[in-house]
């Protein structure tokens, strides 16, 4: 058997990433990145990118292209705007899930700028949060796309909350589609209550890749122990393993049945 599809947990901590650190931005990056690049460390699964990103008012990335790639952004506090060449305009805030597919071609900006899109925002300070992720999808050349949904509600609700998914099992349950049939994200926001309670807890689905990251607070893991803000854990073959939180936490999962290359 492959040793990437041998059963292994390796935890990776927040303060090892590699970091991109200029005036308007604080970036930490889980895979290699734009200038940071390292061999062994270019992807788990079908996930290529899990940049944490802090963002200042006024400030963002400039218009700039992407193409052949699965990008889901998900924003822990602030606001996003983004713009694209398809004509999208709109504020990404926390609990709205929201997904690009590059396909043939596409060109967006993200900036935390929300008061010069809407004349009625106060012009504000506060720096956006947000975690974006790349994932390869099935075929390149499909047509570029852009989807957003709103889901406070079932992230309230407690347990683990499928928000991006082109797995078929999840169809009825995602809140938006991916071009990935081998992929789906899961958000879960816990509470700090007792052990065993639904709002503190989840259970992992069994998966050939499973890419778990804490983006908020701390949590206590089953046969790993304590992981931290930013930390992340990469499994293979695995699942089952339940997580709770140890205070007010936000951790999101990728649940991955391929791999980049093949199955």
């Amino acid at each position: 058997m492959s040793t990437l599809t041998t059963p292994h947990i390796d935890v990776h901590r927040g303060g090892d990433r590699m970091k991109t650190r200029i005036s308007w931005l604080d970036s930490k990056h889980s895979f290699s990145f734009g200038q940071h690049y390292d061999p062994d460390n270019t992807h788990h699964g079908l996930l290529l990118v899990n940049n944490e990103d802090i963002v200042l008012p006024g400030q963002g990335f400039e218009t700039h292209p992407h193409r052949d790639m699965e990008i889901v952004t998900w924003v822990l506090g602030g606001s996003l705007v983004h713009q694209d060449s398809l004509g999208h305009s709109g504020i990404i805030y926390p609990g709205l899930a929201q997904r690009m597919s590059a396909g043939t071609g596409i060109m967006h900006s993200e900036k935390n700028d929300s008061w010069r899109l809407d004349g009625n925002r106060p012009e504000h300070d506060e720096p956006v949060h947000f975690v974006q992720m790349w994932v390869l999808p099935d075929e390149p050349g499909v047509d570029p796309g852009y989807q957003q949904l709103e889901i406070d509600d079932q992230l309230a609700a407690g347990g683990l909350v499928t928000v991006a998914s082109g797995l078929p099992r999840y169809r009825d349950r995602t809140a938006i589609a991916i071009n990935s049939s081998h992929s789906a994200l899961h958000v879960a926001r816990l509470a700090a209550t007792e052990p065993g309670s639904s709002d503190s807890v989840f259970e992992l689905p069994d998966a050939l890749y499973l890419h778990v990251f804490v983006a908020r607070g701390e949590v206590e893991m089953e046969g790993v122990g304590p992981l931290y803000e930013g930390d992340a854990v990469r499994m293979t073959r695995s699942g089952g393993q339940r997580i709770h939180a140890k205070m007010p936490s936000e951790v999101l999962v990728w649940e991955m049945h391929a791999r980049l290359g093949g199955p």
